[in-house]
């Protein structure tokens, strides 16, 4: 069993400038000019604030020399790079492991911002036609392009992890879509 690291180690090897930096830098001046939406000034606040004693603190203490160390708590964004580099490495290792031995390519279709509304007062109906649209498309694409029958898995993803636009409990999106003979 490796030993633990001491404290007074740490921060090795971080990045000289972070995204962080980059906002906290030029983030107003960027909100003044491009005037991003909601969500993504909420992101960007998330991460300024990381780290910082906007969050407050605690006391890290190593258990080899005792040195301590204070560090300030992070935002736990997801979008926040400093945060979420362990729990996406994690889950990308995950992943990994489910990978079944064929060649495939993830593809992503989105609908326009501006569709939003509709999907939010039509969920079923809306999420029936994208679901169908994109694989009619990747089926037609096979057949057609690559003289293949392919297969073809569809996952509906809301827009927030938190779940805030949740997809129907029972869409028609849900069916199972069979290749056109």
């Amino acid at each position: 069993m490796a030993a633990e690291p001491c404290l007074a180690r740490t921060g090795q090897g971080r990045p000289r400038l972070e995204v962080a930096d980059i906002f906290r830098a030029a983030g107003e001046a960027y909100r003044d000019r491009y005037v991003p939406t909601f969500d993504q000034r909420k992101v960007m606040a998330a991460i300024e604030r990381c780290r910082t004693a906007a969050l407050g603190g605690h006391l890290d203490v190593c258990g080899k020399c005792g040195r301590e160390t204070p560090a300030y708590n992070s935002c736990r964004n997801r979008h926040c790079p400093k945060c979420q580099s362990l729990t996406q490495a994690r889950w990308i290792d995950r992943r990994r492991e489910r990978i079944i031995p064929t060649k495939y390519f993830h593809v992503v279709f989105t609908l326009p911002q501006q569709l939003r509304p509709v999907a939010r007062r039509n969920p079923d109906e809306m999420y029936t036609l994208l679901i169908d649209a994109a694989a009619r498309t990747l089926l037609d694409f096979g057949r057609t392009r690559l003289r293949a029958q392919i297969g073809v898995t569809t996952v509906l993803h809301t827009w927030t992890r938190d779940l805030r636009f949740q997809a129907p409990r029972r869409s028609r999106a849900s069916r199972f879509l069979r290749p056109p003979l």
